[in-house]
């Protein structure tokens, strides 16, 4: 896993103890429906129970991705910054195809 420089500037000014979470989630619509979503966060007790592999950045960044995204995600994946302004957050870059695989598959 490679962070570009936007990512690794925003991980130095938003420093955290705890490694990040790449979550990945399901929701099941009452009409059979399935939303999945991936989002980059800090760690939530919540976590505790979740199964995790462990990422590790070139410069020993640790994050803990769900396994359930590790299994669709690419051997080689990176992490940017997306949004404006105070919405700005840690994000997957990703190629079209492979945001595919991962929410679709």
């Amino acid at each position: 896993m490679k962070a570009d420089e936007s990512a690794e500037e925003w991980m130095r000014t938003h420093a955290t103890e705890e490694p990040r979470v790449i979550a990945y989630d399901v929701h099941h619509c009452c009409g059979g429906g399935k939303v999945c979503s991936v989002t980059v966060r800090n760690q939530s007790r919540g976590d505790a129970t979740r199964d995790f592999v462990t990422a590790v950045l070139g410069d020993g960044t640790r994050l803990l991705v769900d396994r359930r995204a590790a299994r669709r995600l690419p051997p080689q994946f990176g992490l940017t910054v997306r949004g404006l302004g105070p919405f700005k957050r840690l994000d997957l870059a990703l190629s079209g195809e492979q945001w595919g695989d991962l929410l679709y598959e």
